[in-house]
């Protein structure tokens, strides 16, 4: 049976949700950036009226004020794109199964199986849009096609609030002439090297030598032909469904490269704060821990370390990052991308110390006392926020950066 893949993209996201917030947000030129009092600050997100003036997202602040002097920045509020995200996701639950999030304000459906129910791809991707308005009030851009990169392709196609269908019968018309830069994972650098070769469209890829493009890309290049020529058969997989947990990881691709101990602990930290929370969330402590790192030319190394004592500590894996890290690549040298995943995982009750006559008892009070900590700190941002309580680290960031501001 022929696939039915949809792709739904909430518009905006976070501006969005912040003009929900405060609806006079809407009367003129806005946008979402991580701190309205620097200069440095980066666009996060803006709303079509800043998008007139030729505002971007991922721009300082000074270069969007440049553009539009009267631009209105507001600073993030990230519970509560959680909750909007949650909204979106249990809206696009009742029309399949089959809801895998690919990212907070993005989700593919597979309605292949519930088409009988609901109509064609194209019926179900418009009463989605409809009813995002009237009961969540956001808008969505839907793709609908027979893969997942088709479909990724189709949101990204007609902004703000449309639908656009790519099918076996209209996807060398339609896709082939795009630019290649809008196939999914055709980044800066893979664009460069890309033009380099005379690749401009999603159409010269498709036609590309296969053995030429792994020779330059390697696997990626055999993942970038496939998707160019519509041969994605990546499922769905169902992201709500109940299924034991063998691993826990967080990802990141950064805005700009990090180069230096201060960024590279920065990113690490941001990673292990989500990966320990999570461990403890599910009453889990990992035996080994991952660590991945890409460079800007997509070069991936990765490392891993089996500890002695297993733990869902924060601080612990912050500092077993940092010691894969400084051992196994130069710091002085640019990292794009950055992971850190728990594994080989046990349910922390039935974990046990192993206790040795030289492990001093300060070392065991220290442990139990970073073990409270962490749970004091779960609780305190179950109750008011994740940036209820953020690490020290960044604080100090931030403020260096601001004294650095002053005039």
């Amino acid at each position: 049976m022929e696939r039915t893949i949809l792709h739904c993209d909430c518009n905006a996201f976070y501006v969005s949700v912040e003009t929900l917030l405060d609806p006079t947000l809407a009367e003129g030129p806005s946008a979402v950036c991580g701190d309205p009092e620097s200069r440095r600050g980066i666009i996060l997100a803006k709303n079509e009226k800043a998008k007139a003036f030729g505002v971007q997202t991922a721009e300082t602040i000074w270069q969007a004020r440049r553009k539009c002097p009267d631009l209105r920045l507001v600073a993030p509020h990230r519970s509560e794109y959680v909750k909007y995200s949650r909204r979106c996701n249990e809206l696009y639950l009742q029309y399949t199964d089959l809801v895998d999030p690919f990212g907070i304000d993005e989700s593919f459906l597979d309605v292949t199986g519930t088409a009988h129910l609901f109509g064609t791809g194209e019926q179900i991707a418009d009463e989605l849009r409809r009813r995002m308005r009237v009961e969540v009030g956001l808008t969505i851009s839907v793709g609908v096609s027979f893969n997942r990169a088709f479909a990724k392709l189709g949101s990204d196609y007609k902004k703000p609030d449309g639908t656009t269908v790519f099918s076996r019968g209209n996807y060398k018309d339609k896709v082939w002439p795009l630019p290649v830069s809008a196939l999914l994972y055709v980044g800066r650098h893979a664009l460069d090297k890309l033009s380099r070769l005379g690749v401009y469209t999603i159409g010269d890829l498709a036609v590309c030598d296969p053995a030429f493009l792994h020779g330059v890309f390697g696997k990626m290049g055999d993942t970038l032909l496939c998707y160019a020529r519509g041969e994605d058969d990546e499922p769905v997989r169902p992201f709500y469904e109940e299924r034991e947990v063998k691993s826990v990881g967080n990802s990141m691709t950064f805005a700009h490269n990090l180069v230096g101990e201060d960024e590279c602990r920065m990113g690490l930290t941001a990673l292990c704060d989500n990966v320990g929370r999570r461990l403890r969330r599910h009453g889990l402590v990992c035996q080994t821990v991952q660590l991945g790192i890409r460079d800007p030319e997509f070069r991936n190394r990765s490392r891993q370390v089996t500890l002695e004592r297993p733990t869902n500590s924060t601080r612990a894996l912050i500092d077993i990052s940092m010691a894969l890290l400084r051992a196994h690549w130069q710091i002085g040298r640019p990292i794009r991308m950055l992971s850190v995943t728990a594994a080989n995982l046990l349910p922390e009750a039935q974990s046990c110390e192993q206790l040795s006559l030289f492990d001093a008892a300060e070392a065991r009070q220290a442990r139990e006392k970073q073990r409270r900590l962490d749970r004091t700190v779960d609780a305190l941002r179950e109750r008011f926020g994740d940036q209820s309580v953020v690490f020290a680290h960044s604080v100090k960031k931030e403020d260096k950066e601001k004294e650095e501001n002053k005039p």
